[in-house]
């Protein structure tokens, strides 16, 4: 049975939806790092929100981890580089507090507009400051987003109900959907020229982080407004206190901030700036919303192999995944038998999917077949890491596919190239779902690959299937399938063997010392 951590504070439906699917699991709030690092051994998944810290120290000891769910879009709490490297899956639920945070963000630039939180202030204090608090409309202002994905373009859709003119900067944002949403797709240098509001929905990587910095800033109109409801790294903060300090920027509306929990912060003290303590998606209907997604999420992975979401591996929906299912075992399994063969170093990795899986989505059949190939060389390899040990190790994997395919309706074609040769391997599937082996290096040969399989490689002579089995016999092994293939009359031919007992390192030396035999190798599935 499967067993499920959930370390941050989550809806109670989340333990529930575990219950229900057959998963153990225990609620443990409040962990210290090194508490965390004691038990996390004993599970295969792992629910967070933002308080759990999941770093490499954490993952080197979670030796049965499989999966890490964070309720919530951002995951800048995780080491995914080190959660892909240990082959763990990292999702996130990025659809669950989407209306949420646009909602707040809405909210702040309202409040932004008519100074709402320092005219409440002077009005409860009794000082009834009306001429202080000149705001401004947001009809036909011009309002830039910073990134219109799900969030991003809620926030457009609500900006256009109250009459502003929206504008975008999204590389990702198609003209075509930029139409479709009646806002303007615009370079980022535009957007911050001609806005009156810039509001950020970026994530925070390397390349945005402190996006709007002096530099930004001084392409901005004078009294432009800011409203971050994203992360906080994408803003530069004295910047952002200089310019507002000199009006350039005449307000900002923060829920996020550099170092977070912001008990102190340069920007704080100002009228001109309204902050709230990250509570973009605290609403109960994100919070109940987030945490059933990652508790289905983290379940569908661990029980059926649903990829949703996720980081760190491509997506795969449920029905997807079953269609995808024997055509991952016939990846995993080719790969698995070149890796058992190859001896030295592998330098690249050509696929080409033939016929009707050509039409599937290849990235999962080739993460499968890149794990079966790399397990046999090293320890811990899954589909998640698969592509990335691939790359660390300077292996090149190229990818093609063909609808065309000669004598199959279907065929997976695998060819590596190792320091010393090159190696051809093909499979297919018969009767819909059985994968079966039907080349070799160029030698036709249809095989179902056991649990324990005996490969042989010799020559094409009278007397060798003879001798083969009666050495298997001597040694009480006995044959369970034999299939054979050979290039020509005479000349390289090649058996695979499913045999019931086992073949020890002293059978296989006596094979090998058959006359004709050039190779005996025992493999694994």
């Amino acid at each position: 049975m499967s067993k499920v951590l959930i370390s941050d504070k989550l809806s109670s439906r989340a333990a529930e939806i575990f219950h229900e699917h057959g998963i153990e699991v225990d609620v443990r709030i409040g962990m210290s790092p090194d508490e965390l690092k004691t038990v996390i051994g004993d599970y295969d998944g792992l629910a967070i929100r933002s308080a759990t810290r999941v770093t490499s120290e954490i993952l080197d000891a979670a030796g049965n981890l499989k999966v890490i769910g964070r309720a919530g879009i951002g995951i800048d709490n995780v080491d995914v580089d080190a959660a892909t490297s240990k082959g763990v899956l990292v999702m996130n639920t990025p659809f669950g507090n989407s209306i949420t945070t646009a909602e707040h963000a809405i909210a702040l630039m309202l409040a932004l507009a008519r100074q709402l939180p320092a005219a409440n202030e002077s009005t409860q204090a009794g000082l009834w400051e009306k001429s202080r608090f000149m705001g401004v409309e947001l009809t036909s202002k011009v309002l830039g987003i910073v990134g219109c994905g799900n969030i991003g373009s809620i926030v457009a859709d609500r900006a256009r109900g109250l009459k502003m003119q929206v504008m975008a900067f999204d590389p990702f944002l198609s003209p075509q959907r930029a139409s479709e949403m009646g806002i303007e797709k615009v370079e980022m240098d535009d957007l911050l020229r001609r806005a009156d509001f810039v509001t950020l929905h970026s994530p925070l990587t390397d390349s945005t982080r402190h996006m709007i910095d002096a530099v930004a800033i001084e392409k901005m109109r004078r009294g432009v407004r800011i409203i971050n409801c994203a992360r906080g790294g994408l803003i530069d903060e004295a910047a952002l206190h200089a310019a507002l300090e000199d009006g350039r920027v005449s307000g900002a509306a923060l829920d996020v901030f550099e170092t977070e929990p912001a008990k102190e912060n340069i920007l704080f003290g100002s009228d001109r700036v309204i902050a709230t303590p990250h509570l973009g998606a605290s609403t109960e209907e994100a919070q109940e919303n987030v945490a059933v997604q990652v508790a289905e999420q983290i379940a569908d992975y661990l029980l059926n192999g649903t990829v949703t979401n996720p980081i760190n591996m491509p997506a795969v929906s449920e029905e997807e995944a079953l269609g995808l299912r024997p055509y991952i075992e016939l990846a995993r399994q080719l790969g698995n038998f070149a890796g058992q063969i190859t001896e030295s170093p592998l330098v690249d990795v050509k696929i080409r999917y033939e016929g009707q899986v050509s039409q599937l989505n290849i990235t999962p059949l080739t993460a499968a077949l890149l794990a079966g190939l790399l397990s046999p060389l090293n320890g811990g390899v899954n589909p998640v890491n698969a592509p990335y040990i691939a790359r660390k190790h300077d292996i090149e994997v190229a990818a093609e596919t063909d609808e065309k395919v000669s004598g199959y309706q279907t065929r997976i074609h695998l060819a590596i190239t190792t320091e010393k040769r090159r190696r051809t391997l093909a499979g297919t599937l018969v009767h819909g779902d059985k994968p079966r082996i039907v080349e070799i290096e160029g030698i036709q040969i249809e095989a179902e690959l056991s649990d324990i399989v005996l490969f042989v490689r010799n020559k094409d002579r009278p007397g060798m299937i003879g001798s083969l089995g009666k050495a298997l016999s001597d040694a009480e092994i006995n044959i369970a399938t034999f299939h054979l293939g050979r290039s020509k009359p005479g000349g390289d031919a090649m058996a695979l063997l499913s045999v019931d007992g086992e073949v020890t390192e002293a059978v296989l030396t006596q094979l090998c010392t058959l006359p004709n035999v050039t190779q005996a190798k025992i493999l694994r599935f």
